[in-house]
């Protein structure tokens, strides 16, 4: 019989995000913890007590006592579940950290000084990619190819918008993608154009963007390339504490990068992923329910502790600040935006997911998003029966106090983001709404008073992906990225032991995993973080200076800081 290696981890205040809230020691067996609580008992359990082990004699035939552990002391450092992003794109999240960053250039000047040095610093680069423009940076909020071409004229730029919602292109990008006047408009997605001449401007928003821009660029990406970016994203999210992601657009070239990636790992991964496979709207039923047949077979052939596919991902509408989010007021200059998913198409495709026990996510931003989403959800609950689904709505920057019951009724989780309503990226989303909207942004401690489970995540690469700053904004609503700013709506800011919670035992709630993941209990996969700094005892100003000191997942040490 092969003895499990034993690690005795003491001295050290221990955030269980279940009862009791804080132990003092863990002891580690193979991959899983066997005690944790009291280091007077965890040092028994170990035989480190000086004592006997057994509690007295043994049966000739019964198993002989584990060997001692191994020690290690965390003098007193603060421990914590590994944290889960409940809502990432990981090997996106990797390829968005070679790109240009431009979430902190303030003006137009800045974003086109950076695309210059960009261009001259790697003069052999086909084409320069940046990412996370805002549009507040924008004259007019209004983005164009002659914008980029007055710097980089000679190749194609594509450049993310910060929700990734629109790509801003130049006239080289353009005619890469084939674009024109003649080229049509997406479902659900629109290529914006010169009303006299009817040619593309340079900025696509929605499906237009997904089915001509990302396409394009998929099809000049290697496996080894998409491979580096996968890696890359263990690596951040590791060295920040992250032990779980929960992907939110898988498809094919991305699931393969995974599967690589477990086969290089003798069939483990530096962290643990649970995907949701992206169903794109084609507006016929038939070809919608195809992709749900493709995730339901994912879900049985990928499922495997470290990588599995469970449940569809679906896009119901745009952004704020895009003005794309589906509202049912109009936006502050009259205008508003359709549903991408019409209900005669979203509600068969649900009920299809749900029939097969795929977990259903949808994005829903705009307050009229998230009540087609709870229509199509209460829907396949009428078609399929009661049971424990486990569906989950995503964002919900804008949502009515009604839908906000109502999810809670149906047992659906409400996934939400706190980076995204960090004050520095509000300027735009407020001035796009412009009323009393604004004064219901975000609203999270609406979802928990009402008695609905809360995941926090922090959909990188649209913002930063590490959790600290993430909780810092969910427990302030102050600005992780301009102290100056003042608070976000203060009154919707979460207490930081709940905090924490939605973004470990609640995040593994919502994909399933609450049996061995999310929190530090005795049974549970040894997964857990440890940090500098106890925030409870620093103060949550310390969210933003604390560092990971050690991040251990499936009891093996990850990342050391």
């Amino acid at each position: 019989m092969t003895t499990l290696p034993r690690t005795l981890y003491r001295n050290a205040k221990i955030f269980t995000a279940a009862g009791p809230a804080l132990a003092e020691a863990m002891l580690i067996e193979g991959e899983r913890l066997a005690y944790v609580g009291s280091e007077a008992e965890a040092l028994r359990l170990a035989r480190l007590d000086g004592g006997a082990s057994d509690g007295g004699a043994r049966d000739s035939g019964s198993p002989a006592p584990a060997a001692p552990a191994a020690v290690v002391d965390l003098g007193g450092a603060f421990v914590l579940p590994g944290f889960i992003d409940a809502h990432t794109h990981i090997v996106m999240m990797g390829q968005t950290m070679q790109k240009v960053a431009l979430r902190d250039a303030a003006n137009l000047g800045e974003i086109q000084l950076r695309l210059k040095e960009a261009a001259a610093a790697h003069p052999e680069a086909p084409r320069i990619l940046g990412t996370s423009w805002l549009f507040s940076a924008i004259p007019g909020g209004a983005p164009t190819a002659a914008m980029i071409d007055a710097v980089v004229p000679d190749r194609p730029v594509y450049l993310d918008a910060n929700d990734l919602h629109s790509m801003w292109v130049n006239t080289a990008a353009l005619a890469e993608m084939g674009i024109n006047k003649d080229t049509p408009d997406t479902l659900g997605g629109r290529i914006l154009r010169d009303p006299e001449t009817g040619e593309a401007t340079g900025l696509l928003e929605e499906t237009a963007m997904h089915q001509y821009a990302w396409p394009k660029l998929a099809s000049l990406t290697t496996d080894e390339q998409r491979d580096e970016h996968l890696a890359t994203a263990f690596e951040h999210y590791l060295s920040t504490g992250v032990t779980s992601g929960i992907d939110m657009a898988l498809g094919e070239d991305e699931l393969a990068a995974m599967r690589r990636a477990l086969a290089e790992g003798n069939g483990t991964l530096p962290l643990r992923i649970n995907a949701h496979w992206l169903v794109a709207p084609t507006g016929n039923n038939e070809e919608n329910l195809a992709q749900v047949a493709r995730a339901a077979e994912l879900s049985r052939e990928v499922n495997s502790p470290w990588l599995r596919v469970i449940g569809i991902k679906i896009i119901a509408d745009g952004v704020i600040d895009g003005c794309t989010a589906a509202m049912k007021e109009p936006y502050a200059d009259g205008s508003n935006a359709e549903l991408i998913w019409q209900p005669e198409f979203l509600n068969p495709v649900v009920a299809a997911a749900d029939a097969e026990g795929l977990q259903v996510a949808i994005h829903a931003i705009g307050d009229l998003a998230s009540e087609a989403a709870l229509d199509a959800l209460e829907y396949a609950n009428r078609v399929n029966g009661p049971r424990d689904r486990r569906h989950r709505i995503e964002h919900m920057e804008t949502v009515t106090e009604e839908s906000i019951q109502r999810l809670a009724r149906l047992g659906v989780v409400a996934s939400m983001q706190p980076v995204h309503a960090d004050p520095a990226v509000q300027e735009n989303w407020r001035a796009m709404l412009g009323d009393d909207r604004i004064h219901r942004a975000y609203p999270w401690t609406e979802f928990t008073e009402a008695g609905a489970t809360l995941a926090l995540g922090s959909d990188a690469p649209t913002a930063p992906h590490h959790p600290l700053p993430n909780m810092f904004v969910a427990t302030t609503r102050k600005s992780a990225l301009d102290a100056s700013l003042p608070a976000n709506l203060p009154k919707y800011a979460l207490e930081l032991a709940d905090a924490l919670s939605h973004a470990t035992r609640d995040a593994a709630y919502s994909c399933r995993r609450e049996a061995e993941l999310g929190t530090l209990t005795g049974g549970m996969l040894a997964d857990f973080v440890v940090l500098d700094t106890d925030p409870f005892d620093a103060g949550l100003d310390s969210l933003l200076t604390a560092s990971v000191a050690l991040t251990v997942v499936g009891g093996e040490v990850r990342y050391r800081g």
